[in-house]
This record gives C-alpha cells, sequence and structure tokens, in this order.
C-alpha cells in the first residue's frame, strides 16, 4: 500500500530508539524525510545510520531536549532549513515516571509535564503554521494506556500522558479547517530501550535470564491477552499509517496499541 509519504517532511522526538525510531524508519521506507530529535548524540547517529542503511531514506539527527522552552524553534528551523516544509510531528519523547501520589515530588511533577505536555504544546504551536503554509498536515501524540484508565501507583505519567490525550481531542476540533489531523497512540507494552536497561539490570542477579523470557515474563505479569509484547514496528506502522494520506479521514481519535490489555475500547 503507498502510503502518500514520498517527499513529506516529518519531525520525530524521542527518534533515537523504540517506537520512535521504528516510527520514523517506516516513515523514510514511504518516502518521507525525517528528522529525529533526542538528547543523546551517539544513540542519534547510530538511529539515523541504520534508518538510512535499512531505507535509503533521508534521515537527519538532531540532538535537542524538548523540555528546554527553545528547543521548538530550534527543531522546526532545522526540519525548514534542510527540507524546506513541515508535513508530520510526532510527539513521542518520554520516560516512565510511576510512583504513588504521595511519593512524587514537585520537581517530578514539573519535569514530567515539561518534557511529554510543553515540550509538545511548543513543538505544535511552532509547526501548525507550517503545516498551514503546505495545505495540511498531521499531528500524532505518543501517549499510553495509564492516560485513559489510571492505575494506582501510575503518577505523574498517567497524569500528563491524559493531557496529552485530552490535547489531541481539543485540538483536532480547532485544527480540521486547516487539514491538518490530530491522533494519538496509547501504548501498552513494547519492546524499547527502557525495557531493555531494565533487563540488564535485572540480569545482574540473575545471570541466566535471556531476554525472551524477560519479555514473555513481563507479558504475563501485566496481563496482555495476546501473551506477548509488542514490536516496535508494530507500533511504527500505526504511526506512520496515522499519518499517511490513507488516513485522511482520521482524527481526534486514539488508538490503543496493547495486545488487547486496556480495559475500554
Amino acid at each position: 500500500m503507498d502510503l502518500g509519504l514520498t517527499d513529506k517532511v516529518a519531525i520525530v522526538t524521542g527518534g533515537s530508539e523504540g517506537i520512535g525510531k521504528a516510527a520514523a524508519q517506516r516513515m523514510a521506507e514511504e518516502g518521507a524525510r525525517v528528522v529525529i530529535v533526542a538528547r543523546n548524540q551517539e544513540r542519534l547517529d547510530q538511529a539515523a545510520t541504520d534508518i538510512r542503511t535499512a531505507t535509503e531514506g533521508m534521515v537527519l539527527p538532531l540532538s535537542a531536549d524538548v523540555s528546554h522552552p527553545d528547543t521548538a524553534d530550534r527543531v522546526v528551523q532545522t526540519a525548514l532549513d534542510n527540507f524546506g516544509r513541515v508535513d508530520i510531528l510526532v510527539n513521542n519523547a518520554g520516560v516512565s515516571l510511576a510512583k504513588p501520589f504521595e511519593d512524587v515530588t514537585d520537581d517530578e511533577w514539573e519535569y514530567d509535564f515539561d518534557l511529554k505536555v510543553w515540550g509538545a504544546v511548543r513543538l505544535i504551536r511552532r509547526s501548525i503554521p507550517e503545516m498551514r503554509q503546505v495545505g495540511g498536515g498531521r499531528i500524532i501524540n505518543v501517549t499510553n494506556l495509564g492516560g485513559r484508565t489510571p492505575g494506582p501507583s501510575s503518577m505523574p505519567t498517567s497524569i500528563s500522558r491524559a493531557t496529552g490525550i485530552a490535547i489531541t481531542k481539543g485540538l483536532s476540533k480547532d485544527l480540521a479547517v486547516d487539514n491538518i489531523l490530530v491522533n494519538t497512540v496509547c501504548i501498552g507494552i513494547v519492546k524499547s530501550g527502557q525495557h531493555t536497561r531494565r533487563y540488564d539490570r535485572l540480569k545482574e542477579d540473575n545471570p541466566d535470564l535471556t531476554l525472551d523470557e524477560f519479555y514473555a515474563q513481563t507479558a504475563v505479569a501485566r496481563g496482555v491477552p495476546l501473551g506477548r509484547i509488542a514490536e516496535t514496528e508494530e507500533a511504527g506502522d500505526v504511526i506512520a499509517f496515522l499519518a499517511s494520506e490513507r488516513a485522511s479521514y482520521l482524527t481526534g481519535i486514539a488508538i490503543n496499541i496493547d495486545g488487547g490489555t486496556s480495559p475500554v475500547v
């Protein structure tokens, strides 16, 4: 299926690994030019090399921290300077921070919202005029299941992700007139660098534990009906579809990528 992404320009935050890298690679395969943004330059450079090798596509790595107020201008201007336009924004930057409410400090609340909410808001605000210039665009916010059904010991992440879901719905109403479509994917358990680093820590005490066993145990512990953890490519494919011309009548929706885990539709 031709997704209609040839020569589109996409910005993907959190693009050095995991879901962001997979989404960037899928869009590059379809002919999009992609700016991947993350903080770690070494991981970014490796991700760009991997994507170019796999796709022969145009990928530009940009080291930046989206929690800083001036980053949005630099990211969007980099896309304009190198590719001349902005069509797609994937807000994927974030880490999991989940504790009981009374254990979350003011600094942790502030950091989580700076990274996941304000980072996305500023990039969206800066990208909208550029998308209007080219006749429309796509904004995909990566959130998680906890944003729809917060559980115990899930803050501040569940609250910042709930904010991202609400922003998605509100923006979809505001921007429909400009043909800028806004959607979110609510992630369950997906293979990622965060999980791999957790596995590495566990392996120090259990050297016989394999990565496949770790993921299988995680799937069981989280009660995933499909019985396995999602591959990053499975999330990347959904994001690329939402960014495409094939999703031209979809806006204001939330798609669960969770193997059936969520208790809500």
